[in-house]
């Protein structure tokens, strides 16, 4: 049956290697999840057609069981009556109902062994689609993290290779080297600022007076 053919290279195919091999990770697995859904949605219709293909072979045997059946029990009623030539034509047509028989119960084994076949790979292949759903929330978000990082990278290399920070560095130089000049200025012209301040010069008399006092405190204790 072609469903079973389309199954099993869906089945066949590792998530794993496809997803390592992807360009894009989040967009292969999204598609396996989609072929999945497909596929499952084929195999579960596949599989309700041989069901019911199973249920109509599964009649056909018990019916042709029950035509043996009674043809037996025809020719045994024959031979009860001592009419052997009724009992032989009994018997052909019970012998033919075995044929029947035979014929319908290799083919509802046969199809017993698809429909139990195909269960089993409709069952697998809603387990793969379950582990791909549960990875597909995992690698999406890995994805974007390996993004983010990328464009950080790309931004912190940027600002290296523009010279940004080498553009800072000469204008803290130039900065500093204003400084000094300014310093070398102030030092030349000869102005101490601490001179020309009178809250400097208030402060240091206070400080003269309170130390002045300290020392004739002591000197009247001795």
């Amino acid at each position: 049956m072609a469903i079973f053919s389309r199954l099993t290279d869906l089945l066949k195919a590792n998530i794993n290697d496809l997803i390592d091999r992807a360009e894009d990770p989040e967009k292969m697995v999204k598609q396996i999840i989609i072929d999945m859904e497909e596929k499952l949605q084929d195999a579960v219709q596949g599989l309700g057609s041989v069901m019911a293909s199973e249920r109509q072979i599964l009649l056909q045997l018990e019916k042709a069981q029950a035509e043996s059946k009674l043809w037996e029990d025809r020719a045994k009623s024959a031979l009860k009556a001592s009419d052997e030539k009724l009992a032989k034509k009994a018997v052909d047509s019970k012998l033919e109902a075995d044929e029947d028989v035979a014929q319908y119960q290799k083919m509802h084994t046969d199809m017993s062994t698809q429909l139990n076949k195909l269960r089993g790979q409709v069952d697998l292949l809603k387990e793969k689609l379950n582990e791909a759903r549960t990875r597909q929330t995992m690698l999406i978000a890995r994805d974007k993290v390996a993004d983010a990082r990328k464009e950080v990278s790309s931004a912190v290399g940027g600002l290296d290779s523009s010279g940004a920070f080498a553009k800072m560095d000469k204008m803290e130089r130039k900065i500093a080297e204003k400084e000094a000049q300014a310093d070398a200025a102030f030092e030349v012209s000869g102005i101490d600022a601490d001179e020309n301040d009178p809250f400097v010069d208030l402060e240091r008399k206070k400080s003269i007076e309170d130390e002045f006092a300290r020392l004739k405190d002591e000197l009247s204790k001795e």
